[in-house]
Parts: structure tokens; sequence; C-alpha cells
């Protein structure tokens, strides 16, 4: 069985050139840009000074520019904000939108490919969701067709995106107020601990470091009606958590560690809106041990 592809319209290109483009994207982002090259891509994002989630997004090498793969709708609020902090460093900021079409491929067979036109990339979260390319818009889907790579359909990709718990940027992450270590993003590959000073990255590390992380982004199975984004969910009528993104039977959630851990303990479901919620904890999530939940009290 071949892999399949998809084009990702709603995903926008940001090239950012010049001397200057690594270190400029360096001080903003909380991933070590200087990782990227042709072939390796990093996953990361652009906070609030707070440490708030700003955008997310993948960081590929191409020629003598950095390519940006991000939210098509939110790519205008990305340009202004990167623009803000430019100041007097040699560096260019344009969207490349029209010029490139980025494609997911996944399932059996989904391995990069070498191609000089564009960027390729196994995912850097997880090696689940295959590759992502950044390719020349006029032949995108010739390209991938020549690989061998079967159509697919966006909703495919999405089931396996929520099977994987995985969050798709602000129908996930609530602009200025998700944190990401509630999200997933350390073992997602999203952060570099090693790396020097970004934006938000202080409250990042304190949360890190003092165990302050009692919340956790999960999939769960829906028994009934699926429950709309911000739904509350509860478990015997006190606060469990909220509804995110979902789709035929299976959401993500950003749910209480505590309450996830009764409800399991005594084989009982979560509720949101009279649906009943099976969390799931995939293999790469490391929740908190109990003491770390109660440890600020």
């Amino acid at each position: 069985m071949s892999a399949s592809y998809v084009i990702a319209e709603d995903r926008g290109v940001l090239a950012v050139a010049g001397e200057d483009r690594v270190a400029f994207l360096q001080g903003l982002v909380s991933n070590d840009v200087a990782r990227v090259a042709p072939g390796r891509a990093i996953y990361t994002a652009l906070l609030t000074a707070q440490g708030r989630y700003l955008h997310d997004f993948f960081i590929a090498a191409h020629n003598d520019a950095l390519l940006i793969e991000v939210e098509r709708a939110r790519l205008p609020d990305l340009l202004k904000k990167l623009s803000l902090y430019k100041l007097r460093s040699k560096v260019t900021l344009k969207d490349a939108s029209d010029e490139w079409r980025v494609a997911l491929v996944w399932g059996d067979g989904a391995q990069p490919f070498d191609l000089a036109e564009g960027a390729v990339f196994a995912d850097p979260r997880l090696s689940a969701l295959g590759v992502r390319a950044i390719l020349p818009a006029a032949n995108a889907e010739a390209l991938l067709q020549a690989k061998g790579f079967q159509p697919g359909q966006r909703a495919e990709y999405d089931a396996l995106r929520l099977k994987l718990g995985v969050p798709d940027g602000a129908r996930d992450l609530p602009i200025e107020k998700a944190m990401l270590l509630e999200n997933g993003f350390d073992e997602l590959n999203g952060i570099d601990w090693n790396k020097g000073c970004y934006m938000g990255q202080e409250l990042t590390a304190r949360t890190k470091y003092r165990g302050l992380v009692r919340k956790r982004l999960l999939p769960v199975a829906i028994e009934g009606e699926p429950p709309p984004y911000g739904t509350p969910v509860t478990l015997d009528g006190k606060d469990a958590g909220e509804m995110r993104s979902g789709h035929d039977g299976r959401a993500l959630a950003l749910l209480r560690v505590e309450m996830v851990r009764q409800a399991q303990a005594q084989n009982r479901p979560l509720e949101a809106a009279g649906a009943a919620l099976r969390p799931e904890v995939p293999s790469w999530v490391k929740l908190p041990e109990p003491e770390a939940e109660t440890k600020t009290g």
C-alpha cells in the first residue's frame, strides 16, 4: 500500500531571507533555528512575553532562505509580528504562499525524498505523522505522483492527527492563552532547552522546572454527539477540562491530569454536553507524576 498525500490549502509559506535570517529567528522562537538544514526542519512556536501561544510553525531550508510553513489564514499576523522585531537585522520577510504549496504525506512508504525545487522533511513532531513538503505551486501534485504517492483525503490525515493527540494550530491552541507544556510541545520536539533566550522563555522554563503542568491536551473517544470547541468537560459535575477540535467520534481536549487518572481508575467516562468521553494517553505523552500535580497546591 502506497503513501497518501493531500495539498494542505490551509497552510501558507513565509520566506525569510538575508544574512541575519538565522540569528533573527533564533531570538524569537522556542526551538533552535541553527539546526535547520536541507532535509531537516524544526517545529517551533512564537510566544507572548508572558509565555503564551501566538503561532506554531515549521521552519525549513531552501537555497538561501528559511521557509516558515504556517496557518495560511494567520500568516499576515505572523508577518506583522516578525516585522516589529526586524529593526536593523539584515533580513527580508515575504508572504510566498502563491509560489508554494504544502503537502502532507502519510502511511506506508511515507519517506522524505530529494527535491531540489523545494523542501521535503520528516515531520519533526512524530514519525507517525509522515512527511511534509513545501513544493512549487505550478507542479506540486505532479511531483508527488511521480514519487508514487496517491491522492488522499484531508479527513484521513486529521483522523490520524487526532488519534495521535497532536494539536493543529489555533484549532486547538487558544491564542494568547495556551501554554506549550500543556499541549505537548516538549515531547513533540518544539522546544530546545539549551538554546539562548527567546520570547516567553522564562515562563516556559519555570513551568517545566517547577513541575507546574497540571493539564494536558489528550485525545478522547466520544460516545454521543461531538461537543463543540470550548465545551466544558466534567467528572461528577467538577471541572475536568475543555474541548478542542474533533471529527467523527474522536477529539482533543485539554484535561486536568488528576481527573483523567480518577476517571481511568474508576473505569468511568468524563462528560461534555451529554457526551461520554474516554481519555486516551498516547505513548509519546509524558504525564506528570502525581506528586507534581499537587506541588503548588
